[in-house]
């Protein structure tokens, strides 16, 4: 944060793109929650809801992102004060949008909502978990070039291979959490017996966030810190490609951690459930 850019720091936010990122992606939460609670009476599961939850309260969290991977959300008005942003806190010096919690249901949990069931009952292979993840690094690009470039927030670190304005690295590490998230969820639901069982979601996705990001993303986050003399263009280059590799081999390893099919014993003997037999309540 210290060497953060005090252009960065009072560039104007795009307010048109404020309001529009802030009612479009609540509206989005709106509808997702209104899915959850139709299947949680249809299959009789708090599963999804829980999984959206999760990743909602773990939104305040994120200004240790913000200072890892040098993110700045936009604050500043036309004439370059602060204050111009529709915020509930700010931590670490980086003020938080309203729209941070809404845009994590939306990119960290929708897996759970339209996958969750398939890897429930062992119906996802290790192509379609793949096939996801790509699915999942596309929607976090598509999602953070357009705030990138509409002067919503900022990535103004020292990064190298960008899309417009976002870091490629950066899509790679949202998506590799949020599988890594919906497979350890899915697991958790797998075994719990009662509702409040699934409250450990809510330790599930701290852990994977920062687990991927911090972890798997670690070659990066140093590379883009090192100070004076050490820091240079090629180890970032070298960080960038190490961390989107290191992700491809966390996938790798999530999908084996993926239910097995009905009629394949799981190698720790859990029972395989039946479709009808998720968790009732």
């Amino acid at each position: 944060m210290g060497r953060m850019p005090r252009d960065v720091m009072s560039h104007e936010l795009n307010l048109l793109w404020q309001s529009i990122f802030t009612w479009v992606s609540w509206v989005i939460v709106l509808g997702m929650i209104a899915v959850a609670i139709y299947l949680w009476r249809k299959e009789r599961t708090p599963f999804y809801l829980c999984a959206m939850l999760a990743a909602g309260v773990g939104a305040f969290a994120e200004p240790l992102y913000d200072v890892a991977f040098d993110l700045w959300f936009f604050d500043a008005d036309s004439a370059g004060n602060p204050g111009a942003m529709w915020s509930h806190f700010s931590a670490f010096g980086v003020v938080q949008p309203n729209w941070s919690h809404s845009g994590y249901i939306i990119l960290y949990a929708a897996v759970a909502l339209y996958a969750g069931r398939r890897m429930y009952e062992g119906r996802l292979t290790r192509k379609g978990l793949f096939a996801i993840w790509g699915l999942e690094i596309l929607t976090s690009c598509v999602f953070e070039t357009i705030g990138t470039g509409v002067d919503v927030y900022t990535y103004y670190g020292p990064y190298e291979l960008r899309i417009w304005n976002y870091p490629a690295v950066i899509g790679v590490l949202e998506g590799t959490q949020t599988v890594l998230f919906t497979v350890l969820a899915v697991q958790i639901w797998r075994r719990v017996s009662r509702p409040w069982g699934l409250t450990s979601l809510f330790a599930a996705f701290p852990i994977t966030m920062f687990g991927a990001n911090f972890g798997i993303g670690s070659p990066i986050i140093i590379a883009l810190h090192l100070d004076g003399g050490d820091f240079s263009r090629g180890l970032v280059w070298a960080a960038t490609f190490l961390t989107m590799a290191l992700c491809v081999l966390a996938i790798h390893g999530a999908s084996k951690f993926l239910p097995r099919p009905r009629a394949v014993v799981e190698p720790d003997g859990l029972p395989v459930p039946s479709s009808d037999h998720a968790l009732l309540v």
